[in-house]
């Protein structure tokens, strides 16, 4: 394919939230997967307004291949106690397109700076393997075309031989069948496809998707 391919990698498996306690304190932490930085802004923001009543709302998140963008905040904790901890257990896991805000209601007793590094970490990471993880692995796309009287016939030794089919489009022209294969399957996809349709049949790159696999 012309454009380069994306990588695998690992992400949350979806939004959720877990609460520990620690010395009276409350220390709730929010995930979420976002695309992008207006995604986890607008996450950030959306936890922010629901739990306004709090001492601290803090933040880390990671997006982009490569864990390219991030950003923490302590919202007026001491510095590097909070957002700072939570950024490093998303980068510790390797994550990315995550966003995580931390909740605390202080509880009357002072932790100390070690102590609020510690919980503020723990927290994220607790929430971490409660929620779950998945590795999206990248699935490239093809366009299949196919007239209309070999289309169904087509679809079906598809789907038979473990391809992924994703889309039916039936035009005046033809039949357009959008296949997803692994990355590591295209070159057989393609020898596959030329055996199954005796070269009837052409496959144009359609882009990228991910198969996403839970982390047990």
């Amino acid at each position: 394919m012309s454009e380069p391919s994306p990588k695998p990698y690992l992400t949350v498996r979806g939004s959720g939230s877990h609460e520990i306690e620690i010395k009276k304190s409350r220390f709730i932490c929010h995930l979420a997967r976002v695309a992008d930085e207006d995604e986890a802004q607008a996450f950030i923001a959306a936890v922010r307004k629901q739990y306004w009543d709090a001492r601290h709302n803090c933040t880390a998140f990671v997006v982009g291949e490569d864990q390219r963008r991030e950003r923490s905040s302590d919202d007026g904790e001491p510095s590097g106690t909070a957002g700072v901890p939570m950024l490093e257990v998303l980068r510790r896991r390797g994550l990315t397109d995550t966003a995580a805000v931390v909740t605390r209601y202080f509880g009357g007793i002072k932790l100390g700076a070690g102590g609020l590094v510690r919980a503020y970490g723990g927290a994220v990471s607790e929430a971490l393997d409660e929620i779950g993880l998945l590795e999206r692995h990248p699935v490239a796309l093809f366009a299949v075309s196919a007239d209309h009287t070999r289309a169904g016939r087509l679809e079906n030794d598809l789907r038979a031989a473990g391809y992924e089919v994703r889309d039916l489009d039936y035009g005046a022209a033809g039949v357009r069948i959008e296949v997803g294969v692994p990355e590591a399957g295209v070159t057989d996809f393609h020898t596959w496809l030329a055996e199954a349709t005796g070269g009837s049949s052409e496959a144009a790159p359609a882009g990228w998707s991910y198969r996403e696999l839970p982390i047990e």
